[in-house]
């Protein structure tokens, strides 16, 4: 049987594809590529493509399906819940031009320019080159390093309210930031907010900030319950969390507890410490015990020759103050001459600004101030700036050793350095100066502490007017009191402690002048206890009328004043209903025109035509009204 040609052709076609096998997907992926590095830069770039962009099978789901999945529980990815909050910047987002800005700030930032730093982060937040959240935070971290806590707090409200979604980073600085303030409440409000609403969950570092900051502020047992958080959401334990609670229980003289912490370091770590940040809290723990055998035999094993512990500067810094605070400077001396030779940046970290603190208070505790001083001069030679803090540290040390002179010293190379003193510096200043009986330099520091912008508290205040006062400066005194009555709250023991010092010395019209002032501004309630001390003052010259009057002066005058704001009101309604009035057509309300003569029914026709005419005028006064005063005033000045 012979076959045609097409026939026998289409056999060979089926026979053929029959065996025939598709080329697989991995070589026909192999040989697109040039080189096996050219493959897995694609495969990273179609990650991140699915991580930017949905696929489309995720925005064609039918409505039936979407409405099913929000019903039981959404599957979908993140962000294609709009209900979701947004997440922050990815790193990507830094390039371009958000990139050079990001470098131009970083410069200002560099120059110690934060002011300028911080107002062009603000002014770039509405222009055509945003800043990336990564900006944002070099600028809040450069203010908490100064200490600029107020501006910080300024530049992160104006930032979530432009939209700026902050990342983890943000949320630590402003943790930070109200435990630096002694606002550990405040910052767990913050803390419970961020868990309960951000996008992401909190790092180690976030435990980090606020153990140590809880422990600072005196919240022992809170802090331990943030650890207990800590290990049930799994994080591995960190042994520089457990050397600040250790630290804190040390501070409390509680021992036990320190070596509780330390064998459940060392139990959840198999029993082998290759971190030795937590000895020089151990070591405190033992000299509270009185064990000093042994405390010195865990120095030796920290930091001995044959130690197989890894010590970082946080570690060689809590040993040094160990040692400093239990009498055995001269090891600690040794221990900080091996740091420094030992410092080696940036493959080896031996000694940062705080191992400098703590020499410089161990030098001050065994009274060589000079040696505190060179010490701590030596900062720089390390490559380690100095701050507010540090600076305020050595100059407290000094003013409460009578060193007055040392103290200005130091405070003179404060703005050398590039560093700005706050309100403890010169409240440091100021109550030495007043004691080395110098009122007129406490005035200075006081008067230039308002100067450069700081805000002195209440309590900076009071001791101010009471040392003026005990010198006799009264005139001094009542002008401070006039400077701050506009910026502080004052309370009422300020006003009445100048009121009693002007009382005493015959000075009473003054203090008439002073209740006069209070009475116009409201800001402290004059009751009945505070009136009864001004009569009792008064009454020393027999001028206790002249309360009573100036009080009945007083509300004279706020009568006449409200029944003049009354009065203008009302007459700005009746020119703004003239006004209105003058516009309708007079058609819409018929003649008014009526004779004196006219029989009673066209009286009364018309008195409702104008009282018609008067309610619809009034009506679109309301209306209209509500454009401002401007509109009222011109609209009169027009009928006039």
């Amino acid at each position: 049987m012979s076959l045609s040609k097409a026939t026998f052709l289409t056999h060979l076609r089926t026979a053929t594809n029959r065996h025939r096998q598709p080329p697989s997907t991995i070589s026909l992926r192999f040989l697109s590529f040039s080189s096996p590095e050219e493959a897995a830069a694609e495969r990273r770039r179609r990650k991140r493509q699915l991580r930017i962009e949905p696929p489309l099978s995720a925005l064609n789901r039918s409505q039936t399906q979407t409405q099913n999945q929000f019903n039981q529980k959404s599957q979908s990815p993140y962000y294609l819940n709009p209900n979701n909050p947004k997440l922050p910047e990815h790193v990507t987002a830094l390039t371009g031009n958000r990139l050079n800005l990001h470098n131009r700030i970083l410069t200002l930032i560099r120059e110690n320019d934060l002011d300028e730093a911080a107002l062009y982060t603000r002014h770039s937040i509405y222009s055509n080159c945003r800043p990336t959240i990564f900006t944002i935070n070099a600028v809040l971290y450069a203010l908490l390093r100064q200490s600029k806590y107020s501006d910080l707090l300024s530049l992160h409200r104006f930032i979530t309210q432009a939209g700026v979604v902050p990342n983890i980073v943000t949320h630590n600085l402003i943790f930070q930031t109200y435990l630096d303030c002694r606002k550990a409440d405040t910052a767990l409000e913050h803390y419970k907010q961020f868990v309960n609403d951000a996008p992401m969950n909190p790092n180690p570092t976030t435990y980090r900030i606020l153990i140590k900051g809880l422990v600072d502020n005196g919240k022992l047992e809170r802090a331990l319950e943030i650890k207990e958080e800590m290990d049930s959401r799994g994080f591995a334990p960190d042994p520089l969390v457990y050397h600040y609670l250790m630290l804190g229980c040390a501070r409390g003289s509680d021992s036990d507890r320190v070596f509780e912490l330390y064998e459940d370091l060392k139990g959840k770590l198999g029993g082998v410490l290759e971190d030795g940040v937590v000895y020089g809290s151990l070591m405190r723990g033992y000299f509270l015990r009185g064990m000093e055998k042994e405390a010195m035999e865990c120095y030796e094993e920290a930091v001995g020759v044959d130690s197989k512990v890894k010590m970082s500067v946080v570690g060689y810094n809590s040993v040094l103050d160990a040692l400093s605070k239990k009498g055995r400077f001269d090891e600690a001396l040794k221990l900080f001459d091996r740091m420094m030779r030992e410092h080696a940046p940036p493959r080896k970290l031996a000694v940062n600004l705080g191992s400098f603190n703590v020499m410089a208070d161990g030098y001050c505790g065994q009274g060589r101030f000079k040696e505190a001083i060179e010490v701590f001069r030596k900062t720089e030679e390390f490559r380690c700036r100095p701050d507010t803090l540090s600076f305020n540290n050595l100059i407290e040390q000094l003013c409460n050793n009578g060193l007055i002179l040392e103290a200005e010293e130091v405070y003179g190379e404060m703005e050398g350095k590039g560093v700005n003193p706050d309100e403890v510096t010169y409240g440091l200043l100021m109550d030495t100066c007043f004691k080395e009986n110098r009122p007129d330099d406490a005035a200075g520091y006081f008067k230039k502490m308002v100067d450069s912008g700081l805000r002195p508290n209440l309590a900076v205040y009071n001791r101010l007017v009471d040392g003026l006062v005990k010198v006799g400066k009264i005139d001094e005194a009542k002008s401070f009191f006039e400077l701050m009555v506009k910026k502080l709250k004052m309370d009422v023991a300020s006003y009445q402690f100048i009121m009693k010092v002007l009382s005493e010395a015959g000075r009473l019209d003054e203090v008439l002048q002073i209740i006069d002032t209070l009475l116009d501004d409201n800001g402290v309630d004059f009751d009945e206890e505070f009136q009864e001390f001004v009569k009792v003052e008064l009454r020393k010259e027999g001028r206790e009328d002249e309360l009573a009057k100036l009080m009945e002066e007083k509300e004279r005058l706020k009568a006449e004043a409200k029944a003049k704001e009354a009065e203008a009101a009302e007459a700005a309604k009746r020119s703004a209903r003239a006004a209105v009035a003058s516009l309708l057509p007079s058609k819409l309300f018929g003649n008014k025109e009526t004779d004196s003569e006219s029989k009673p029914e066209g009286e009364f026709q018309a008195l409702k035509e104008e009282s018609a005419e008067s309610e619809y005028a009034e009506k679109i006064t309301e209306d209209v009204g509500s454009t401002g005063g401007e509109t009222k005033s011109d609209s009169s000045s027009e009928n006039r």
